[in-house]
């Protein structure tokens, strides 16, 4: 059992001892109710303490039993807090580190908590698309009022045992420790030993909000917040049933919200993403115990947008970081964008001005590259031209001190050849992060055929430290992200031509989920960038077809957002895209010109060709070895495009729908005069898996 027993002077002490997060799996679940009744037939023992073992109480289901038959099997965590409430002698919860999900709930039904200053203390089931299961949503409104165990509930997020224990009116906790908990919580056992009745959480009530609307009122702010995420909606639900519900009904109205919610199809896109983000760090041929590179001094390239949004990463964990560039007036500018980003922060009250001029204290700017030589680790930010950095890197190949990681933010180009220019190509990899870089969560580490293990575990363990998402991706044109968006931006131009305005195009797919459509996502990035892919694409790729429209576009000098035009219109200092009459003007004559007669095309087609446009492209990818899995491609599009975390990602996407609904849907496209067939042929992979009715995430 995962759980150890012993009794001290009279007070019996069962903890978990579950790691690494004492999780409620079958056997720990077993060992409380064991523990339970083997104190209560003890004469000898007057109170019980449930203990997390290690550096947490409990951080609720162990997530390795998720989607086993363990996960359901007796006695479930009804029937351990069930026999906790029911005790003869009092049960005191002894809470430290954490106390999440079902550990928090276990607490609720014990008779007495105790807390440590600093545990975590939270209800996050929202977060994978369910509501809490074992009575959380009842309990907690008895114990901190409807007001804050609503705030917590519908978020998920995590509140300090600190700030809890000292809200007014809360019954959660009994007593702050500080100093040793346990001998804390065996002195409050022994001062509550012979106290009767013993208290229950069940027998409080829960007064209704005093604002009769404050149901109505969360549940229309949580459809703007958590747009289109069911769980919330339903946390309401199950928080205002224990206003009006007796302890037992609210809880069955909790089970039965819980059961509905934890088969649908955003639950499960939910938990893959939960768990596809933990499996993105894992390289299959790099072992978790690949000895590390000291990574304490950082080196930037490039003092621009992306530079300054690199270097913001690194200070912000604490990290020291020297800006190189080759002017003056540049490291100042950039310097500058970076004190006001701070600045900013200060003023919205995210950031202390004591925590500004710590991390501002760690930077420092130079215009040598020898002044960069003893850094552990330098990325390059500069134009995105092989030729410039294949200079910066043979400069930086010169300078860098043996062992030193050289890493490139390279969006497209190929990382192999990058690293051939110098002499140490295993210390070479590509660490591409995502505009605004120190504000998305997506960083792609680009795997050279030449690069070290060990610079791989490394850059894996720092990109953790800096709190990004890191996804392995191969060597290839665009690596996994913008090769895929490449044939997403390309069916958007097709639909263009056969009638679309890109108004409907962004509508349809933003209504669908997407944060973004692609015409407001090329006027936000600069039209200019695609422009200059495509000219390279045309001298490479000849037989690849385009939609004209987008050099149309730049032809007339329309980049986007920062020239005030691009497929929209922008007013001075707006960013609201306004349709343009200009734009109207050029499509009509543009499919003038083509003897293009306009069709009406639903959304459902428009939001059908961009998303398995994204599928099969990262089939493809799939098929060879650029992602080692395909919930991968999923973390990059979740994290780094915008794609809707309720629906999982495109290949879970895909999975959900069907892959041989997929095919089907292929073929129909393909017949499509004005598309490109050869694209809609089903990539070798997802032929196979759909022939053999198997989904991208369980290949295997």
């Amino acid at each position: 059992m995962s759980t150890t027993y012993n009794v001290t002077d009279g007070v019996a002490v069962i903890a978990l001892d579950n790691p690494p997060v004492n999780g409620l799996g079958q056997s720990t679940r077993a060992g409380i109710v064991d523990g339970i009744a083997k104190a209560n037939a003890d004469a000898a023992v007057s109170a019980i303490v449930i203990i997390g073992s290690g550096k947490v109480f409990c951080g609720g289901a162990d997530i390795r039993e998720f989607g086993s038959p363990k996960a359901g099997a007796e006695p479930n965590l009804h029937v351990v807090i069930e026999q906790v409430e029911q005790s003869g002698k009092p049960v005191v919860a002894a809470i430290h580190g954490v106390a999440m999900g079902g550990g928090l709930e276990l607490a609720l039904g014990c008779h007495y908590r105790v807390v440590a200053p600093g545990a975590q203390i939270a209800l996050p089931e929202v977060n994978i698309g369910i509501v809490p299961g074992a009575g959380g949503t009842q309990r907690l409104p008895r114990v901190l009022g409807v007001d804050a165990a609503l705030q917590m509930i519908t978020t998920g997020a995590s509140v300090p045992s600190d700030k809890l224990a000292k809200a007014p009116g809360q019954k959660l906790f009994d007593r702050l420790v500080e100093g040793d908990l346990l001998a804390g919580a065996l002195a409050f056992a022994k001062d509550v030993a012979a106290v009767r009745p013993l208290p229950s959480v069940r027998d409080l009530s829960v007064a209704a909000p005093a604002d009769a609307e404050a149901f109505n009122k969360a549940r229309a702010e949580l459809a703007k917040t958590r747009r289109n995420l069911e769980a919330p909606q339903r946390c309401v639900d199950c928080v205002e049933a224990a206003t009006k519900l007796d302890l037992n009904a609210g809880i069955a109205f909790e089970r039965e919200v819980f059961e509905k919610l934890v088969t649908s199809d955003q639950a499960r896109a939910l938990r893959h993403a939960f768990f596809g983000e933990r499996a993105a760090s894992k390289i299959p041929d790099v072992p978790a115990d690949t000895p590390l590179r000291k990574i304490e001094k950082v080196a930037v390239i490039g003092a621009g947008t992306m530079g300054g949004g690199i270097t913001m990463n690194f200070l912000n964990a604490g990290i020291p970081v020297t800006i190189l560039e080759m002017k003056q007036e540049a490291v100042d500018r950039g310097v500058g964008i970076i004190r006001k980003n701070y600045e900013a922060q200060v003023a919205k009250g995210k950031l202390s001005q004591d925590k500004l001029d710590a991390r501002m204290a760690l930077l420092t700017t130079t215009l040598s590259y020898d002044d960069i030589a003893q850094a552990d680790m330098v990325i390059e930010a500069v134009f995105e031209d092989m030729g410039v950095k294949s200079q910066v890197f043979t400069q930086l190949d010169s300078v860098m001190k043996p062992g030193a990681i050289l890493a490139s933010n390279t969006s497209t180009l190929d990382v192999d050849k990058i690293a051939e220019v110098t002499k140490r190509p295993a210390d070479v990899v590509g660490l591409h992060f995502f505009s605004p870089a120190n504000v998305m969560r997506l960083l792609e580490v680009v795997r050279s055929k030449h690069t070290a293990k060990d610079v791989m575990a490394t850059v894996m363990a720092v990109a953790k430290k800096i709190k990004k998402v890191a996804v392995v991706s191969g060597v290839c044109d665009g690596f996994i992200g913008n090769r895929m968006i490449e044939q997403y931006s390309r069916q958007a131009g097709f639909l263009l031509d056969e009638g679309c305005t890109p108004q409907q195009v962004d509508k349809a797919v933003e209504k669908w989920g997407m944060a973004m459509g692609p015409f407001r996502m090329g006027d936000l990035a600069g039209n200019d960038i695609g422009w200059a892919i495509r000219k390279r694409r045309y001298q490479e790729k000849p037989n690849m077809r385009y939609s004209a429209t987008a050099d149309k576009l730049c032809e007339l000098g329309r980049f986007g957002q920062k020239t005030g035009a691009g497929w929209y219109d922008y007013e001075a200092g707006k960013r609201e895209p306004v349709p343009s009459a200009v734009v109207e003007e050029m499509l009509v004559k543009h499919r003038e010109s083509l003897g293009i007669t306009p069709r009406q095309i639903s959304d459902e087609e428009i939001v059908g060709r961009l998303i398995l446009a994204l599928v099969n492209e990262g089939a493809h990818i799939l098929e060879e070895g650029i992602a080692s899995k395909a919930s991968d491609i999923d973390m990059v599009y979740l994290t780094g495009y915008g794609f809707p975390l309720f629906r999982g990602g495109p290949m879970l996407y895909a999975d959900m729908l069907g892959l041989g609904k997929v095919v089907e849907q292929m073929a129909a496209y393909a017949k499509n005069p004005r598309d490109d067939a050869s694209f809609w042929q089903p990539a070798p992979v997802l032929a196979k898996l759909a022939a053999e009715g198997k989904t991208f995430n369980n290949a295997a």
